[in-house]
């Protein structure tokens, strides 16, 4: 019976972990100014009911309990902090004894700001790409250490490296607990919708290891992005990237077969996306053009994805909009995986040639050099137009620069069906791409 209990309580506490967490550590970060001592506190009050629910039961608002008890820690640093202030003024260090405000009354201030600071926080440019996701993951989906080190596949003393090193410098770069204004706000943005679609694109297509997706990320950036939206709800971009998350992850039960193999777009049985988040997607879609303005990067990229949610059939994808579309994100965002994709569009619109003519373009674009989708995407166009033995070497090269072992193994057969050219169908290739969309367009 015991053991049955205590089995419960840390399922209820893993859960609360998750939900609780960001706002436990963003109401403290509100009050400490430290990033790094808040979610210390918070860990602090986890500990405290690991301690306590499995004697006394799990309260009936855990949540509120939690709260509490870090604010009561909260609130005796603050007072310890504070009372050292007026010693050392009283002493002469420092002006005049600083007033000491109401700390109750400050702690259960409005709280409905704290995680947009928190994520604009975590998502700050002083950190590398890798810290910030890292942070982000850890502070705003209340995952463990390992739980990082495991989806992205590096080692966890790695990602708690990471994190304590991302704390670290934004308490030395004293970054503020706030919500950025005017010009920066849009600087800032970007950042946080950065972070949110790399660890979608993570899990979507992992760039490494043994599984071509990894749902659990696809489901914590579509979380994030959500949140992020009700936080920022006149932002087009925050609402055009919940967009292209819904509309690529309708496609999430569709992308792999039995075995996990890969399944390519317009291979897939479209019947089994996902038609309710679509329907998201599109509304979501809805919501940037009602805001007006230029068309960001996201929302580009949300209105490609919609031309092929809402394409009856693969024959039937207006691919000639779709390199259109490109050719718009072009100018918005220079970029030779821009290229690649439009590449890609126009070989399906205007036949293999002309995608072939812009990839070549692209041979010798030294950001491409080691990326493996500008070769499996030539083996691919070459295929189309029946030059077997290069594209089995551009696909041979293509499987060789991939380290995700699904996609090495796609890429190889469709190298090996290139040597048996008599046995690789014109019509069958004709409907084939070697991926829906380069990564990172």
């Amino acid at each position: 019976m015991a053991t049955e209990a205590a089995r419960e309580t840390h399922g209820a506490m893993a859960a609360l972990v998750r939900r609780e967490l960001p706002r436990l550590v963003a109401g403290l970060t509100r009050l400490l100014r430290d990033v790094g001592r808040a979610e210390e506190l918070a860990q602090d009050a986890l500990v405290a009911a690991l301690e306590r629910w499995p004697a006394d039961g799990v309260p009936d608002n855990p949540g509120a309990w939690l709260m509490t008890t870090a604010k009561h820690r909260a609130l005796d640093e603050l007072r310890r902090r504070r009372l050292r202030e007026q010693k050392h003024a009283v002493l002469g260090w420092s002006g005049a004894a600083p007033a000491t405000p109401d700390l109750e009354a400050e702690i259960d201030d409005d709280v409905g700001d704290d995680l947009a600071r928190l994520l604009f926080v975590a998502c700050h440019p002083v950190l590398s790409a890798e810290a910030r996701v890292a942070l982000t993951l850890r502070l705003l989906c209340g995952l463990g250490t390992d739980e990082i080190a495991r989806a992205f596949l590096v080692p966890e003393p790695t990602v708690a490296q990471r994190i304590v090193r991302a704390k670290r410098t934004l308490a030395e770069a004293h970054v503020p607990f706030e919500v950025p204004r005017g010009a920066e706000r849009a600087a800032r943005l970007a950042s946080v919708l950065e972070v949110v679609y790399l660890v979608f694109n993570e899990g979507y297509a992992a760039t490494t290891g043994d599984d071509w997706m990894r749902p659990a990320l696809c489901e914590e950036a579509l979380r994030l992005g959500r949140v992020l939206t009700d936080l920022v709800p006149d932002e087009p971009e925050a609402h055009a990237l919940v967009a292209l998350m819904e509309l690529q992850a309708s496609r999430t039960a569709a992308r792999t077969g039995p075995r996990g193999e890969p399944i390519l777009l317009l291979e897939q049985d479209r019947s089994r996306w996902d038609r309710a988040a679509i329907a998201r997607g599109i509304a979501a879609l809805g919501r940037v053009h009602a805001l007006g303005g230029r068309r960001g990067p996201y929302a580009l990229q949300a209105a490609i994805a919609g031309c092929h949610a809402v394409a009856p059939s693969a024959a039937e994808t207006p691919f000639a909009g779709i390199a259109a579309l490109y050719g718009e994100l072009a100018l918005v965002v220079p970029s030779p995986v821009v290229e690649l994709n439009r590449a890609v569009a126009l070989g399906m619109a205007f036949g293999p040639a002309a995608g072939l003519a812009l990839v070549d373009a692209l041979a010798d674009e030294p950001r491409l050099a080691a990326y493996h989708w500008l070769p499996s995407v030539r083996g691919d166009l070459l295929a189309k137009l029946g030059r077997w033995d290069e594209a089995r070497r551009e696909l041979t090269r293509a499987a060789s620069l991939t380290r995700n072992a699904r996609e090495r193994e796609l890429l190889l057969d469709r190298a090996a069906a290139c040597e048996r050219a008599g046995l690789v169908e014109p019509a069958d290739e004709a409907g084939r791409s070697s991926r829906e969309e380069p990564k990172g367009g």
